[in-house]
């Protein structure tokens, strides 16, 4: 866990966005990961750190368990996945934010239930670029990666919630 999930503020759903994260594993123990192609408010992108596992937020009244399957096919197209377990809840703080008003610029961070999920779909499901429910996509490209990697690809303000997943979810692959 990280620090921030000790403080009491971060339970407060009008500080911090309530949000699922998904460890999509392969057969040989590989994570989806996609690459960011732009920025959204306080979730930035910087040179050589785009890639992400999917993750989204959990809408009013839904239970994280439904969000994580809804958020997974609107990011990526899956709907063939198996739950094998999930962890704590975590957060992280959005970097300094001072542009134009956003959805996500009312929130400091966000607090991410994170779930392991088997992939048992095939490839060619896997389509980031499609519209779904009309979110906009989120990513240009996709690959799998080293679960021990992830950390080392994706945003600073994200590393340590990454790692976090790393050690929780190192089980499954």
């Amino acid at each position: 866990m990280t620090v921030e999930t000790l403080r009491h503020d971060v339970t407060d759903p009008t500080i911090y966005r309530r949000n699922v994260g998904i460890a999509l594993f392969n057969a040989r123990g590989e994570v989806l990961i996609g690459r960011r192609f732009k920025d959204d408010g306080p979730e930035i992108i910087l040179p050589g750190k785009e890639w992400q596992m999917p993750q989204g937020g959990i809408d009013a009244g839904e239970e994280p368990g439904v969000a994580v399957l809804r958020e997974l096919w609107e990011e990526t197209g899956v709907s063939h996945a198996d739950y094998l377990g999930e962890s704590d809840w975590l957060a992280y703080d959005f970097p300094p934010y001072h542009g134009p008003k956003h959805r996500l610029g009312q929130f400091r961070g966000q607090r991410q239930k994170w779930f392991a999920l088997r992939f048992t779909g095939a490839e060619h499901e896997i389509d980031p670029l499609a519209i779904r429910n009309g979110q906009p996509p989120e990513f240009d490209a996709w690959r799998w990666e080293r679960l021990d990697r992830v950390a080392d690809l994706v945003v600073p303000f994200r590393r340590e919630v990454y790692l976090a997943v790393a050690r929780e979810f190192a089980r499954f692959v």
